[in-house]
């Protein structure tokens, strides 16, 4: 689960944090401001819903209602996941290795297994 402050960084750093919000599963350090929705679960990266969305897609996030919808058809979203490519990381460290193929959900606690 990646760390997102250089990104959160970056939108306020260009003046853009009260006029954007982020929705990712990545996770928050203590320093993040501005109206950001992390640890959406599961992950894109496990083939998770938000792996479907794409640049210009219409997002409503009703925070009252702690509700996240994207302006697309179910047929849509499950054609774009199930033609989501993971990433692949090659030359990564043996111990960041074990730890991608142990650690779980951020749902889940983001234990390892």
């Amino acid at each position: 689960m990646r760390e997102m402050l250089a990104v959160t960084a970056s939108l306020v750093g260009a003046g853009l944090g009260d006029s954007v919000a982020l929705l990712t599963d990545g996770r928050f350090s203590g320093a993040t401001h501005g109206f950001m929705a992390g640890h959406v679960a599961p992950e894109a990266v496990h083939g998770g819903p938000i792996a479907a969305v794409a640049d210009g897609d219409e997002i409503t996030i009703d925070v009252d209602a702690r509700k996240l919808e994207v302006a697309l058809t179910d047929e849509e979203i499950a054609t774009r996941v199930a033609a989501y490519v993971s990433p692949v990381r090659e030359n990564l460290p043996i111990v960041l290795k074990k730890y991608a193929g142990q650690v779980r959900s951020a749902s889940l606690g983001a234990i390892t297994h």
